[in-house]
């Protein structure tokens, strides 16, 4: 993902993952950036300004008071910078920067400027799940910012968590994504989404369903959409309006969606089935609303498991099938047993108290070659990270 002749202002808070900033510039520079640093104060004790004045042949902005500068110098890097990476991101900088603080340099540069924005964050997972810093967080991203990471992972006090900054290409591979604006990767894919839950009447006002909000489907129908592919949305009754660009085939029952999903198969080029199937339909609906009475007996059937029929009925590499698995415990295992079970290329493993309803996911990518913690990530750049597996196997698919 090139960077070629982008100039891009790298900001360091002081933390000890600032070391990977050495790496996260050079990374930069190798995909043809021209890269500027910015510093904190406390960032020059983890990593010496004279490293990136080697990397950059330009010295860090450290002081903005300093009288070297001609003018004011984090108005001139600001107007300079087609993109703003703050890496690290300590959890100490992200709440002054949520509330518009500018009092070191590189708060200052941020705050002058219009230019695209990247935090990847990094401190101690309580620091990370404290209610302060994820109501900063969550500011930030109103904002506008793109949050990157943080991931699981091994941290400086010894414990393992959420709080570990994400690695130097990963983060680049951001940045070429956010300066892309609408990537258009995806031209030429057809894609076919379910969404939202399915809903099974016991009677003419009663129904067995769960609370998908259908916003997962949603996000990925709208950014499948935004990067140039042709989609297909399949969408159980839910709140939300319809991405646009998107046909729409709205469904109701199990049945409806596991035919809705089976006409379309043979037409697309990914699957990627995030609907919440009712396990159980009545064996009959009642044509009248039943009344009450003390005990209550329903006698159920199970449904179709859509995304095996899906795996098990189709030829060779294609459509590459996509699952959603969502569970209380053993959630990796029965993510891995899912995807032999039912023939399926990615499965996205989701805590049930971490992906459902809310805004963000904490989510793990599981395929044939191991497991790649994400983090918590908004739904839309979960979205991303899903179709950027998509379109690596389609590449290599054909």
């Amino acid at each position: 993902m090139s960077l070629r002749d982008k100039q891009i202002v790298v900001g360091i808070a002081g933390g000890i993952a600032a070391f990977k900033a050495v790496e996260l510039v050079r990374e930069l520079q190798r995909r043809g950036a021209r890269v500027r640093v910015a510093l904190t104060e406390t960032a020059t004790r983890f990593v010496g300004p004279v490293t990136f004045t080697g990397l950059t042949g330009t010295p860090p902005v450290i002081d903005i008071w300093d009288p070297s500068y001609q003018g004011e110098v984090h108005v001139e890097l600001a107007s300079w910078a087609h993109a703003i990476v703050i890496a690290p991101a300590t959890a100490n900088l992200i709440a002054r920067a949520a509330v518009g603080m500018a009092d070191d340099a590189v708060l200052a540069t941020l705050r002058c400027s219009d230019a695209p924005v990247l935090i990847a964050p990094a401190m101690h997972h309580r620091m990370w799940s404290s209610p302060p810093t994820q109501r900063a967080i969550a500011q930030l991203r109103a904002d506008g910012a793109t949050i990157v990471g943080p991931v699981y992972g091994k941290l400086a006090s010894g414990e393992e968590g959420l709080g570990r900054m994400s690695e130097p290409l990963d983060i680049a591979d951001a940045v070429a994504a956010r300066l892309a604006h609408v990537e258009q990767d995806m031209v030429g894919l057809r894609v076919l989404v379910s969404a939202g839950p399915t809903v099974e009447d016991l009677d003419p006002v009663r129904y067995l369903s769960n609370r998908s909000s259908g916003r997962m489907g949603y996000a990925l129908a709208e950014r499948a959409a935004k990067r140039g592919a042709t989609v297909t949305l399949v969408t159980g009754p839910v709140s939300i309006a319809p991405p646009r660009g998107c046909q729409v085939v709205p469904i109701r029952s199990a049945s409806e969606l596991r035919d809705a999903m089976m006409e379309r198969r043979a037409d697309v080029d990914a699957i990627v089935q995030t609907a919440a199937v009712a396990d159980y339909r009545p064996v009959a609906r009642s044509q009248h609303k039943l009344k009450k009475t003390d005990t209550l007996t329903i006698e159920l059937v199970k449904n179709p498991d859509i995304l095996e029929e899906l795996g098990s009925t189709r030829s060779g590499a294609r459509p590459i099938l996509v699952g959603f698995k969502l569970e209380t415990r053993n959630l990796l295992d029965y993510a891995r047993e899912m995807l032999v079970k039912k023939h399926l290329d990615l499965v996205v493993a989701n805590q049930a108290e971490d992906g459902l309803g809310g805004d963000d996911n904490v989510a793990t990518l599981v395929d044939a070659t191991g497991d790649e913690a994400l983090g918590k990530l908004s739904k839309h750049d979960l979205a991303d990270r899903i179709w950027d597996r998509v379109t690596a196997l389609s590449a290599r698919s054909k």
